[in-house]
């Protein structure tokens, strides 16, 4: 095994709660320290400049995900051949049979709904003048409808939310909030692989689609109940955190909500840098097939490194001023969503949810008066609990 060389350490865990409720002064120090950083605390190499993190992502043959993308060796041990646990050709084939309802022709037939129900929202909200976006805003679209669209019955609904955000929490390290999401994500995979799932599902769902197509054999049967998994993720926490981070956004800077009430054309560039500024996704980790060369530092095969895509999207070297929210700012690759082949199979389905919010947002109100927005930890994801609103 070769001797790592020129890699500095950082000598922080950075799941630890005071990181995660302030990370970017740590990122920005990840990325003066050197292109590969060292991470004692966590037993783990971090990428946090974009070019490296990008170019990671675009080369899985060395950058692997079959290994699992967690940080802890419990998690990546359970999702070995899962759809994010996976490398092609397998992880092609699973991704294939999840994305099939979630490609941009596929939303087409939803979209109108999405809209119709992004518009009486609006409206009901704005006639009360104060509401939480997140529990009100952010949570309604997919809990009312993705989660319908889902199949599942309404215990299955209910549980989504702290179903998913365990999920993303036990793919950090197994620190206290990990292990106690261990038990969320036991109570979701026993109610997804119990016998009766499939007769609990909605005919026509997309969770039905999945054993539709283990039926006409594209997938084996036991990996059924795993791929509704996929769904959870996608579908919830991610875009529920990245639309109240839009509102909190726009809140402290008044002046670029005008820009875009002014100009709606501006709504997919203010998503864009929203998803940037405030990356719902921290970053997974990868398993290093072979040695690599990063920047000056050689890190040997076998070894875990993670891809910190909130860093890399306020990488001095790519963006200009990136700590500054600028509608303007053409930032359409951004890595809020990942990259390459394992990029995040959800987006279009989220950018059609935050789209349909703003474009009724535009037409309704003129100022969002925010109060005091409290964190939701999560080893893994980065978003709003709870954020006041008072709405002109």
């Amino acid at each position: 095994m070769p001797t790592v060389t020129n890699c500095p350490a950082y000598d922080v865990d950075l799941y630890d709660d005071e990181v995660l409720r302030n990370p970017y002064p740590h990122y920005r120090a990840l990325r003066e320290l050197g292109a590969a950083v060292w991470l004692p605390r966590n037993s783990l190499y971090a990428l946090s400049r974009f070019e490296d993190v990008r170019a990671a992502l675009r080369n899985p043959g060395l950058f692997s995900s079959a290994e699992g993308v967690a940080a802890n060796e419990v998690v990546n041990e359970m999702s070995k051949g899962t759809t994010l646990a996976s490398d092609a050709p397998l992880h092609d084939r699973l991704r294939a049979i999840i994305a099939a309802p979630l490609l941009p022709r596929a939303l087409e037939a939803i979209g109108p709904r999405i809209r119709a129900e992004a518009r009486q929202l609006v409206d009901d909200l704005v006639r009360r003048g104060r509401f939480d976006a997140v529990a009100d805003l952010a949570r309604h679209l997919p809990l009312t409808i993705v989660s319908k669209l889902v199949g599942l019955e309404d215990y299955g609904r209910s549980s989504m939310l702290r179903w998913a955000s365990a999920t993303f929490n036990v793919l950090g390290t197994m620190n206290e909030r990990g292990c106690t999401a261990m038990k969320d994500v036991q109570e979701m995979r026993g109610y997804l692989g119990s016998v009766a799932i499939r007769e609990r599902l909605r005919p026509g769902s997309w969770g039905q689609r999945i054993f539709d197509a283990g039926d006409r054999g594209e997938v084996e049967p036991e990996r059924c109940p795993v791929l509704m998994r996929d769904y959870l993720g996608p579908s919830l926490d991610t875009t529920i955190f990245a639309t109240a981070n839009l509102i909190l956004l726009f809140g402290q800077h008044p002046d670029q909500w005008d820009l875009v009430r002014q100009d709606p054309t501006l709504i997919p560039n203010a998503i864009n840098e929203a998803l940037r500024l405030e990356s719902p996704l921290r970053g997974f980790t990868r398993h290093l097939t072979a040695d690599a060369t990063i920047g000056d530092a050689v890190i040997p095969a076998g070894s875990r490194v993670l891809l910190l895509y909130a860093s890399a999207n306020r990488d001095e070297r790519k963006w200009q001023d990136p700590e500054r929210f600028d509608v303007r700012r053409r930032a359409s690759d951004h890595l809020g969503f990942g990259n390459g082949t394992h990029m995040c199979a959800g987006l279009h389905l989220a950018r059609l949810e935050m789209t349909a919010l703003l474009e009724v947002l535009v037409e309704k109100v003129a100022r969002f008066d925010i109060g005091e927005p409290v964190l939701a930890l999560n080893n893994v994801l980065r978003g709003l609990a709870s954020l006041p609103v008072r709405v002109s």
